[in-house]
């Protein structure tokens, strides 16, 4: 047979060669594989800083001193830090909320519904249990909260695996519901009585509350949030299940045909998601608002596609990146003072980055540098 043939002269110099290089060549192609995630949404997030800073010359504004500003506010000093790390927490969660089903191909960003009703349903667990000691109240609320949260995503995987809706536009349009609904109910038939200027539901009791971390002044959900995004990654890249989601996510009918049960796989993880956005709902209430009210849409929820897009769908990239959107928020309110700009120039920001994000997603595969075949061909021309 052919195959039991002896290598020729040629060959087996190729061979010998292959033996001596194939380490070095195979960590360049490792490198450009990753390289491309990386240098991609940077050059990105650099067309969105030029864009924004052309933005602040037609204004008359000092690019310089924005950038200025923003390491003061979000990192310049201490509580800056901790300032940046709170608004952090949330953010991690929310880039979750995307990361999670987007192994699957789904885009889903309506997790901002997901946070309100995530800390409304914390919120009213927790006076019924009030007699109860402060863990397995603070467990109730926590599992209250998620399981709002799966129920909210998960119909909209639902929606997409049994009656084929899109998962975009199903779970926006279901977060615009859910803020409205829970503003009914806060400003309503939940609203407690003596919340006179600003509408809220009961509070949840001082000891139901969570203290902040050890050492660095900030609430656990920040703790919670990095364990999360570990736990996440560990689920989506070393388990058969998220295996199997990444074969449904690229090809739905080979995933049908290995007999891969690619609706519960997508109910599962939307589900998941919905889950991971609720408990940032949670944490707000539990450890920063007391109660639930008109703060909780606050946009953590939009902010997280942002950071979901910007990592590439990766949970162990979520926290550097969310904690430099949670800097920028940080710093809005030095922005605003010291260069007479609105409030929303820091949204005005992450708009262009997201719009850059966007458009660099196009680039992915245009570049031969970064493609491992371009060095097995000079693996092969140096054979």
């Amino acid at each position: 047979m052919v195959a039991d043939a002896a290598p020729s002269g040629a060959q087996s110099g190729m061979m010998v060669a292959d033996k001596r290089t194939s380490p070095v060549i195979q960590f360049l192609a490792w490198l450009a594989r990753r390289a491309e995630a990386v240098v991609i949404p940077l050059g990105a997030v650099l067309a969105g800083l030029a864009l924004f800073s052309l933005f602040l010359v037609a204004l008359g504004k000092s690019p310089g001193t924005l950038l200025d500003l923003v390491w003061r506010g979000g990192f310049g000093s201490a509580f800056a830090l901790q300032n940046s790390l709170q608004r952090a927490a949330p953010l991690l969660f929310a880039g979750l909320c995307v990361a999670l089903p987007a192994r699957l191909g789904l885009v889903v960003i309506g997790g901002e519904g997901a946070i309100v009703l995530g800390g409304l349903a914390a919120a009213v667990v927790a006076p019924p249990l009030s007699g109860l000691p402060a863990p397995l109240v603070v467990a109730a609320m926590a599992l209250a909260a998620a399981l709002m949260g799966a129920a909210w995503i998960g119909a909209v995987g639902a929606l997409k695996a049994y009656r084929g809706v899109d998962a975009t536009i199903a779970s926006l349009l279901m977060s615009y519901i859910a803020i409205a609904l829970a503003n009914h109910l806060i400003e309503g038939p939940l609203r407690d009585p003596t919340s006179l200027n600003k509408p809220s539901t009961l509070p949840v009791g001082a000891a139901n509350m969570l203290g902040p971390m050890p050492g660095i002044g900030v609430h656990w959900g920040l703790g919670v949030g990095v364990l999360a995004c570990l736990a996440a990654w560990l689920l989506m890249e070393r388990t058969t299940l998220g295996f199997s989601a990444r074969i449904a996510g690229g090809n739905v009918r080979a995933a049908q045909i290995q007999g891969l049960p690619v609706r519960r796989l997508v109910v599962g993880f939307t589900a998941l998601g919905g889950a991971a956005a609720a408990l940032a709902g949670f944490f707000e209430v539990a450890a920063v608002q007391g109660n639930a009210n008109a703060t909780l849409a606050a946009g953590y929820g939009f902010t997280g596609i942002l950071i979901a897009f910007l990592a590439r769908h990766n949970p162990l990239a979520i926290p550097p990146i969310a904690l430099a959107l949670g800097g920028l928020e940080a710093s809005s309110g030095l922005i605003q003072r010291r260069m007479q700009l609105p409030d929303a120039t820091i949204l005005v920001l992450e708009g262009l980055l997201f719009l850059c994000v966007l458009v660099g997603e196009t680039a992915y595969g245009r570049f031969k540098i970064f493609s491992p075949h371009l060095w097995a061909s000079k693996k092969a021309a140096t054979a």
